[in-house]
């Protein structure tokens, strides 16, 4: 397990772009932190790094967003407020067969209907305060191919 700090909300955007650097189609980002732990944020830099020119925005009321002009199709999706019974309208398995990268922000309802190998990122904030940027970003690679990806995506990010 890799742990990062992150002290700004332009360090969480350079985490993000340097996971999209690194990235490859059917590549699975798991994104878990508290409200306001810079989740979106992180994704934000993901898609710009991607080529995405439109603003990347929290899915949680959509559920999903789909940005298929990137140079990676990138599928971000919020299970925040998922009910059970509403995961059967959206077509996860679909999405994780296309050559994109799929992100799930709040992932645990659905565990159960994942892939074994993917990527986990714990965002933390390191204190209390609601202003404060400053975050801790855990590492978790479930695969080969994951833990070759934290270390490219890490050595992106510190160039």
């Amino acid at each position: 397990m890799t742990k990062l700090e992150i002290n700004s909300a332009d360090g969480m955007q350079k985490l993000g772009a340097s996971l999209a650097k690194t990235a490859q189609p059917h590549d699975l980002l798991l994104l878990n932190g508290d409200l306001g732990a810079g989740k979106t944020t992180m994704t934000q830099g993901l898609g710009r790094a991607l080529g995405i020119h439109r603003p990347v925005k929290s899915p949680t009321f959509t559920i999903v967003r789909e940005y298929r002009e990137a140079k990676l199709p990138l599928f971000h999706m919020d299970f925040y407020r998922l009910e059970n019974d509403d995961l059967s309208s959206i077509d996860l398995e679909g999405y994780l067969a296309e050559p994109g990268l799929v992100v799930i922000e709040w992932p645990q309802l659905v565990m159960n209907d994942l892939p074994d190998e993917y990527l986990q990122l714990t965002i933390t904030r390191v204190d209390d305060s609601w202003d404060s940027t400053k975050r801790v970003v855990e590492f978790t690679p479930h695969g080969k191919r994951n833990e070759e990806w934290v270390k490219a995506a890490l050595t992106e990010f510190n160039k």
